[in-house]
């Protein structure tokens, strides 16, 4: 494919989760998509650590065919911000309730200074075995506090199901140091869920404004793209109208 067969082929946009969760959070976005005929895919994040997962999404990245939009939600956002330097062929981010950290930064340093999140009370440690056959520490949200720190705008019952299914993220996701920083050099979007009480609204409005991201506010929890999939559609559909 010619560069200029590149620039004008359409964007396909890859959908990032983060942790406690998995690719179905985004099920209502990939389904407007889908209807609108953009191509779309959602890409397993590991949840294992900074490091793990970032190169993990980077290779997945950069096996999509042409240009792509990377959209991240909570703790995807840190794994884009790595991998899209990486991959080569990623032209724009969007961050959905999400940390865009800078070179260096660790999550859990940014996280324990927030006044608004509520997530580090919610948590559950656990172990899981290693390759060496040892054991590491993984968190889990405590299913009688997940709707209250993750998820307050969705129903009691669907809360129930999301904590059942979540998936525990390693505690290297909190203590590894970020790379590179892709907004750095290219443009990016950003959702602030105003009621966000896990990664926290006020660091999540920080990172989007310190990216120079093109930002909304939407009142919604941290599961924006589960409560309220349009308004993050809309800004995903800002970003590939930008990039067009």
């Amino acid at each position: 494919m010619t560069d200029t067969t590149a620039a004008t082929a359409p964007i396909t946009v890859a959908l990032v989760h983060g942790a406690f969760a998995d690719s179905s959070g985004w099920s209502g976005v990939v389904n407007q998509l889908q209807a609108e005929l953009i191509n779309v895919q959602a890409i397993i994040n590991p949840l294992r650590g900074i490091t793990h997962d970032a190169a993990y999404v980077a290779s997945a990245l950069g096996q999509i065919p042409g240009r792509v939009l990377a959209v991240g939600h909570s703790y995807g956002g840190a794994i884009i911000t790595n991998a899209a330097t990486r991959a080569g062929n990623v032209v724009g981010l969007v961050y959905v309730a999400a940390f865009a950290p800078d070179e260096g930064e660790v999550l859990g340093d940014i996280t324990a200074d927030s006044k608004d999140s509520v997530l580090n009370t919610a948590l559950v440690e656990l172990q899981y075995p290693t390759a060496d056959g040892g054991s590491a520490t993984e968190y889990a949200i405590h299913p009688d506090h997940f709707h209250r720190a993750f998820a307050a705008d969705v129903s009691e019952t669907e809360a129930r199901v999301m904590a059942a299914v979540q998936r525990p993220v390693a505690a290297a996701a909190f203590t590894e140091k970020s790379g590179p920083a892709a907004w750095k050099t290219l443009p990016s979007w950003a959702i602030v869920a105003a009621g966000d009480t896990a990664a926290g609204a006020d660091v999540v409005r920080a990172m989007a404004k310190r990216a120079n991201a093109t930002s909304v506010e939407v009142d919604a929890s941290h599961v924006v793209m589960v409560s309220q999939p349009t308004a993050v559609t809309a800004v995903i559909h800002e970003a590939l109208d930008a990039l067009a």
